[in-house]
């Protein structure tokens, strides 16, 4: 194998490294995030509750202030009631009674309705309060492992991206930009090995020329099939034994 060739399989294999990181960060912070979201989304739900509230106090408002209306009502149909001289306004004045009495009654159960409403919010907040602070001291504790978990893979990529630049500096730029080509859509399958003389990238079988120049290793070759970079890989002694 050709120095341009083992330097391309050594840069793939740093490539994998830096592409690992961004999932093990996710691994990482996974259970943090999780108990995160718990957080936010009680919190969510106390603001919801909250809002919820404010809407049924403007209600239980206007209802008290209905009740106030239909008091002033009813003791102005009281009043008119000494100077009635007639049945028929009589019955009249009884029907608007009645029929503010009745909205009277309505309004108060209203009143009732949206003040247990607003109790059992008041409680559920109290409970999703207490739900947040007993997940503070888990989540302070999970933070301070994945801040040290983090710390650890951080120097594990910067040491990563140390070894990268140093493998780039000593490389021909010409096979650089040969290997970013294909790798744009390639990704970490930009060099694969040769195994059965088939491509490792498409799994496709090559002819028999290009195997040939993939085992002599001389110059860089590519599938016929996608353009990834090929080489073959060392064989074990048990590989050897059974070939």
């Amino acid at each position: 194998m050709n120095e341009y060739l083992k330097q391309l399989v050594e840069l793939v294999d740093v490539d994998k490294k830096i592409d690992s990181f961004e999932p093990r960060v996710e691994q990482i912070r996974e259970n943090l995030d999780v108990k995160l979201d718990d957080q936010k989304n009680l919190e969510n739900k106390i603001e919801k509750h909250k809002e919820d509230i404010q809407d049924t106090e403007l209600k239980k408002r206007k209802n008290e202030l209905h009740l106030v209306e239909l008091s002033d009502k009813l003791k102005s149909l009281s009043e008119k009631s000494g100077a009635v001289k007639t049945e028929k306004e009589m019955k009249a004045l009884q029907l608007e009674e009645e029929i503010a009495k009745e909205q009277i009654d309505f309004a108060n159960e209203e009143i009732s309705r949206f003040e247990k409403i607003d109790e059992l919010k008041t409680s559920e907040i109290e409970e999703f309060e207490k739900e947040i602070a007993s997940m503070q001291e888990e989540i302070a504790s999970i933070q301070t492992k994945t801040d040290k978990d983090l710390a650890t893979l951080e120097k594990e990529r910067t040491s990563v991206f140390s070894e990268k630049e140093k493998l780039m500096s000593s490389m021909n730029q010409n096979i650089i930009i040969f290997y970013e080509k294909i790798r744009r859509w390639a990704g970490n399958t930009t060099v694969v090995p040769v195994r059965k003389q088939a491509c490792y990238g498409c799994y496709m079988r090559i002819n028999d020329h290009t195997y040939a120049n993939v085992i002599k290793g001389e110059e860089i070759t590519t599938c016929p099939h996608c353009g990834r970079i090929l080489f073959l890989e060392p064989q074990t002694e048990e590989e050897t034994a059974e070939s």
